[in-house]
């Protein structure tokens, strides 16, 4: 690993290598989310049908605990990639890339939360003997609120997570060292998902609109956070790029301000 050294004489990690960090842990998030969420939860999650979630969760309890531990490697390597992209956007602005890194954590920490309704839903389906004076309607409705509550949880850290992607557009963008179309995508990305969430809490009826916003998310999230993965594995964190390029932009807000 490299490292670079303080000015206290500290080593520490060089904004390459932190980018490389960043990058692999954003590729895997994006392929364990995926199964996690897409293949695991909405595969055997019926709306509305208690009882068909609560059997398909019994005949396919492996897979269930499968997606179980893929939300917990990506709470996990969150918190990794959270301290990765401070380090890379500290020579743009330490200011916002800590403010960045802790919107992160935030929304990581209600990903762990939400985590644990997945154990509650596999401790009923495992038949705890304390379960037994629950009705077989009685567990499945609890299961089905424990998967509600883990959507809810989910769903209020992504507001966080919205906010982390909008600050990194804005740090990319003030940086000036990738295309001006990545800086775009995840700022409009972050905005959907702030959107999203407010939505679901004013709108009585917004399973009308569900797929509407789900594509609103959808589009620029997936092509912008996939983008930032491999923008950090190939190109970003090259500590006089990014300084050089946060220097060059404040030099021409300057001159334009100046002329003004």
């Amino acid at each position: 690993m490299t490292t670079h050294t303080s000015s206290a004489g500290t080593p520490t990690v060089s904004t390459r290598t932190a980018a490389r960090v960043a990058g692999i842990g954003y590729v895997s998030i994006f392929f364990l989310a995926i199964f996690a969420n897409f293949f695991v939860r909405e595969g055997l999650v019926v709306p509305d049908d208690a009882a068909a979630t609560m059997a398909n969760i019994v005949d396919s309890e492996g897979l269930f605990r499968a997606g179980t531990v893929a939300f917990l490697a990506v709470f996990v390597i969150d918190i990794v990639v959270a301290w990765a992209l401070y380090i890379v956007f500290r020579p743009v602005n330490r200011d916002l890339s800590l403010l960045s890194a802790w919107s992160r954590l935030a929304y990581t920490l209600f990903l762990g939360v939400a985590v644990v309704f997945f154990y509650m839903v596999l401790e009923i389906v495992s038949g705890a003997d304390y379960f037994q004076s629950f009705s077989a309607g009685q567990l499945d409705a609890q299961v089905m609120l424990y998967l509600d509550a883990f959507n809810f949880t989910w769903l209020v850290g992504l507001a966080g997570f919205g906010l982390h992607l909008i600050l990194v557009g804005a740090l990319i963008r003030r940086a000036n060292v990738a295309p001006r179309a990545l800086p775009l995508l995840l700022i409009a990305a972050g905005i959907a998902y702030i959107l999203d969430t407010l939505a679901n809490t004013v709108l009585a009826n917004y399973q009308d609109y569900a797929d509407l916003f789900l594509a609103m998310v959808a589009l620029p999230s997936v092509i912008g956070e996939m983008w930032l993965g491999l923008w950090l594995l190939t190109k970003a964190g090259r500590d006089r790029d990014l300084e050089g390029g946060a220097q060059g932009a404040t030099s021409a807000r300057t001159a334009v301000a100046s002329g003004g």
